[in-house]
């Protein structure tokens, strides 16, 4: 079975258009369909994105809501749903769906018995970015992945897509743990997965930035690069 775990704050707008394509891609329960469910992880929203994603699940029996009682980041988000997600192969994607759902089995392909992670890349030569970023947030993106290649995962181009896939075992064994509540989780799971032996590739993929989005570029990239900081010293040091 598949999960896909879809963190949201404040969502509202956006969160319906998301789902219906999720629900058209993986068939909804219809003929063929495959076996699935949709967690939504409400992160402690003030604008109802929690009541109308239950709206949603009413009507679709495979969409389970999980409510965080208050906004603790992306990262616990993704943590929430990824522990409490059943599925074999567990997916993480933005509530903005920046990456087309579609965009799903190029990571599944790369699955295997050498493979427990599949990242999505904007930093790839077959990636393809078709709405880019204002220009100083790429540049921000590209040194501070930069940075993290050289200090702490080298050989990955771009860790902050949000588009993963995990099998169960390396998703509860990567997001346990999990120290980072914010925006800069992504660096300390894939550190992890490395550290647990497990593969980690990436792959090129279709990328959208998307308006409104919830980064704050100086509150964010701040604690991001604090973060960077922190694994980069703890990062010999047993778990």
């Amino acid at each position: 079975m598949l999960s896909v775990v879809v963190p949201a704050f404040n969502e509202r707008s956006r969160l319906p258009a998301t789902l219906d394509a999720v629900r058209a891609h993986l068939g909804a329960g219809g003929p063929g369909a495959e076996e699935h469910e949709v967690v939504v992880v409400d992160d402690g929203s003030t604008d109802g994105t929690a009541d109308l994603a239950v709206q949603v699940a009413r009507g679709w029996r495979q969409l389970r809501v999980l409510r965080l009682p208050e906004n603790r980041g992306k990262g616990w988000a993704v943590r929430a749903g990824m522990l409490a997600a059943c599925g074999d192969l567990r997916l993480m994607t933005d509530a903005d769906l920046s990456t087309p759902i579609t965009e799903l089995p190029k990571l599944r392909s790369q699955i295997g018995p050498e493979t427990q992670v599949v990242i999505g890349s904007r930093a790839l030569p077959d990636s393809h970015i078709e709405v880019h970023q204002p220009h100083h947030r790429e540049l921000m993106g590209r040194g501070y992945n930069r940075i993290l290649q050289l200090l702490v995962l080298p050989g990955l181009r771009d860790t902050q897509c949000g588009f993963k896939l995990f099998t169960a075992e390396a998703a509860v064994r990567c997001f346990t743990p999990l120290r980072t509540p914010r925006f800069g989780f992504d660096a300390e799971v894939l550190l992890r997965a490395r550290r647990l032996g497990y593969r980690v590739a990436e792959v090129g993929v279709v990328w959208n930035h998307a308006e409104a989005s919830r980064v704050s570029p100086l509150r964010d990239s701040a604690g991001v690069f604090l973060d960077l900081v922190k694994l980069r010293l703890r990062r010999e040091r047993p778990e």
